[in-house]
Parts: C-alpha cells; sequence; structure tokens
C-alpha cells in the first residue's frame, strides 16, 4: 500500500513539474518592446496583440518619456541581461549598438523578412544601416518620421487677415513655400501686444532638438555636416553658406513668443495649443494628438526651401534585437518583426496614430495621403530627409554641436565663430575616435 501510495506520489509529482515547466515555458513566449512614450507605441501594442492571438507569443510595448529614453535604454545595455529584447531606437544610436555589440547584426536575416526594394531608401540608409550605404542592417524599419509645420489655418483663412496680407505683401497668404515666404508670415502675424506671434522652431538645448532645427537651414543655405565618406568637417561646416543659413535660422526666432530661442519639441507644440502661434515646427509624429484637440483649426505644410534647396530633418525609429537578451528571445522577436513588415500589417499599421510606414508603394499611395490631414504634407517630405552623423560618438558631437550653436542663438558668439569652433570640436572628435578617413 506504502509502495502503491509512494507511486501516486511520485506520478503527481512529475505532473506538477511538467505543469510548471510547461507554464514557464508559455510565460517565457513574450517579448519585451522598449520604446518612447507616444501615439505610434500605443499603434505598436494594438498590432502586438493581435500577434499575440494569431501566434500566442505575447507582445509588451514598455513606454519611457522622451526625455529620459535614451539614458535609460544605454543604463540597461550595461547589464548582463537587458530588461529589453527590441529596442526602436533612433537613427544615431545605430553607430554605437553595432560597434559595442549591443545591437544584433541583421544582415543575412532582414532582406530574407521583407523585400528591402520596398522600403523607402532613406528609411534604409539612415534607419537601418551601419555604416549608412553599407548594406549592413542592425535595425529593421519600424516608424519613419519627419520635420514638418503644423499652421493655425483659420488665421490664414480669415478674410480680414488675407486682405491685410495681401495689401501688404501684394500676395496671397497661404502655406508659404520657401523660407523668405515663411518670414513675411511670420513678420505678419508677430503681434506681442495681442499676445499672437508669428512662428515657434526647435531650438531646444536638451538632446536633439536645437540640432534639427538647423540642419534644415545648414543644408539648405548650402552648408553641410562634413563629408559622410571621410568624415572631414573643417572646411565643410565652417562656410560662409553655413553661416549665412545660422543667421536666417536665429532671425526668424525674434518672431516666435518669449522664450523662443529655446524651446523643445513640446514647447513648440504648446505654443500652438495655447492659441498664441501661427506656425510651429515639430515631427509629424506628434500631430495626431494636434489633430485631436484642434481639429480643422489646423493645417500642415513640408519645410520650406531655399531657392532649389529643400531638406527635412529625418526622424523615425528602427526595431534592433538585443544582443544581450537569450537566441531563444531573439528569435521570437525576428517572427515579430517580419510579420509586422508584412505589406498587410504595414496597411494596418498606418490607420494607427502617426503609424509612419517605410513601405514606398504605400507612403505614395492616394489612400495614405487621404488618411489623414497631415499625411500628403508627410509623404512629400520623404523623399528630402537628412540626417545628423548617426556614429559612435554621437553624443559627443550633439555635446559640441548644442555648446557652440547655443551660444550663437544667444548672442555670446557670432554665427562664424560658433561655426568655427564647432568644425574644430567636431574634426577632433571624428580624429580621436578613429572615423576619419586613414585614421
Amino acid at each position: 500500500m506504502r509502495r502503491f501510495t509512494m507511486s501516486v506520489l511520485l506520478a503527481l509529482i512529475t505532473l506538477i513539474q511538467a505543469c510548471s515547466s510547461q507554464g514557464a515555458a508559455n510565460k517565457d513566449k513574450s517579448i519585451t518592446i522598449w520604446w518612447a512614450q507616444w501615439s505610434p507605441a500605443d499603434g505598436l501594442q494594438e498590432l502586438g496583440n493581435r500577434f499575440e492571438q494569431e501566434t500566442g507569443i505575447k507582445i509588451i510595448v514598455h513606454q519611457i518619456p522622451w526625455s529620459s529614453y535614451q539614458d535609460q535604454v544605454f543604463l540597461n545595455f550595461g547589464n548582463r541581461r537587458t530588461d529589453f529584447d527590441v529596442v526602436i531606437g533612433d537613427s544615431q544610436w545605430i553607430g554605437r549598438g553595432a560597434t559595442k555589440g549591443l545591437y544584433v547584426d541583421l544582415t543575412d536575416w532582414l532582406p530574407s523578412a521583407v523585400d528591402m526594394d520596398t522600403v523607402h531608401p532613406k528609411a534604409a540608409r539612415y534607419l537601418c544601416e551601419y555604416p549608412p550605404g553599407s548594406g549592413k542592417f542592425y535595425a529593421a524599419p519600424c516608424e519613419t518620421d519627419a520635420i514638418g509645420f503644423v499652421y493655425r489655418k483659420d488665421w490664414f483663412e480669415d478674410p480680414e487677415e488675407q486682405a491685410a496680407f495681401k495689401a501688404r505683401y501684394k500676395r496671397e497668404l497661404g502655406p508659404p513655400a520657401t523660407w523668405d515666404e515663411f518670414l513675411e508670415v511670420a513678420e505678419f502675424f508677430q503681434r506681442p501686444g495681442e499676445k499672437r506671434y508669428g512662428a515657434s522652431l526647435l531650438s531646444g538645448r536638451g538632446y536633439d532638438s536645437l540640432t534639427m532645427g538647423f540642419q534644415m537651414f545648414l543644408y539648405a543655405f548650402g552648408g553641410s555636416w562634413g563629408d559622410p565618406d571621410t568624415r572631414q568637417v573643417e572646411g565643410i561646416l565652417n562656410t560662409p553658406e553655413a553661416a549665412e543659413g545660422l543667421k536666417f535660422y536665429k532671425s526668424l526666432m525674434y518672431f516666435g513668443p518669449p522664450g523662443a530661442t529655446n524651446f523643445d519639441y513640446a514647447k513648440t507644440l504648446e505654443t500652438l495649443t495655447n492659441g498664441s502661434t501661427a506656425m510651429v515646427m515639430d515631427y509629424f509624429a506628434f500631430f495626431p494628438g494636434i489633430v485631436k484637440q484642434m481639429g480643422d483649426q489646423v493645417g500642415f505644410f513640408k519645410v520650406p526651401s531655399h531657392g532649389q534647396r529643400r531638406v527635412v530633418s529625418l526622424g523615425g525609429q528602427g526595431f534592433s534585437i538585443s544582443a544581450k537578451t537569450t537566441p531563444e528571445k531573439q528569435e521570437l522577436a525576428r517572427q515579430f518583426i517580419a510579420w509586422f513588415l508584412q505589406k498587410e500589417i504595414q496597411e494596418q499599421w498606418i490607420t494607427k496614430d502617426a503609424g509612419f510606414t517605410a513601405n514606398t508603394a504605400i507612403l505614395s499611395s492616394e489612400a495614405f495621403k487621404k488618411a489623414s490631414p497631415y499625411n500628403r504634407a508627410f509623404s512629400e517630405s520623404l523623399d528630402l530627409l537628412q540626417d545628423f552623423w548617426n556614429v559612435p560618438v554621437f553624443n559627443e558631437l550633439l555635446s559640441a554641436f548644442q555648446q557652440h550653436i547655443g551660444e550663437a542663438i544667444d548672442g555670446l558668439k557670432t554665427p562664424e565663430q560658433a561655426l568655427e569652433d564647432l568644425a574644430r570640436d567636431h574634426q577632433q572628435i571624428m580624429e580621436e575616435s578613429g572615423l576619419t578617413k586613414g585614421s
């Protein structure tokens, strides 16, 4: 009897252990994705829920405020194992992720998951490759983005404003196509006595808002960060054309609300929603909330041109798989990314707030352009994208930029001196890090 009882007991223990192991296996059949706290992350979680229904693999999208996102990600990479399996990181993180062994190399796998000919070339170059144009992939397309403008359409369409503008500038009041037209519109609406202002540009000193704001003027006026192949900076960044662009950029800040020389992404949008500003620069992915709040009071336009040059600062992020998670989790991550990149799922992705695909056929379709009031301007911006340096010393380059160009904006240096100092520091950073050709 005791032997029978013991046999039953052992069988029960074995069954419990098996059930426990199966439960652990089922629990482990999940991946955690870290992303910033904004509308696209909500949409990704919705798609993740659908993926779980189809496959049984749970998707957890953990959102972190933009202000601390980069710091939390790279602090976590300092651990033996990351708390995330996938990170949706900025383009400028790829150099560090690739060279420090933080991101899984996706070069052989990614083209088998998605036809790269269907991916917008700018998205592939800046969001997925390191070095850009090398065909070496450390991220898969997730969210494309670009800087654009939102404007007070109700002000622009006011008959009295239209008549006054035409009398003053001898042309119709409308979204500006050139930076000179932009200046005129900003000047027209600048009425500090009425607490009404012309424009808010990106000029904040935290992270990259000043960099992304100025970059469009640097290139539109004929300047450049430097040679992308040799990483030569001096003699390329510190030019009269670059100084002209910086002077014009700074001049537009005179037509902003108080504090306009230090506005980050949130602050520029606040100057629109508080009813004070006619035109506001920001990333398209932040515009869904504006539409929900302001409806048909607002309209959207792409970044203006200077002469024949029109350049738009790139935004968006790619999926990178952590090299510090398990091989099993890495395989689950590949399954989800491949599923996400199917055209059918991308067509669902664009129905989410600021779910901006990298699929060129979808981006160019009339269905996409008509899906929201900002999609057409967004679609027209993608061929114009330009990025900052996405190299391992991105943070050092960014810090030098924020210092020197910030001092020019604040009147502590002339634009020419700020660019000389910046070019010197950027050249030194490139050479000391071994990134210049032949170093």
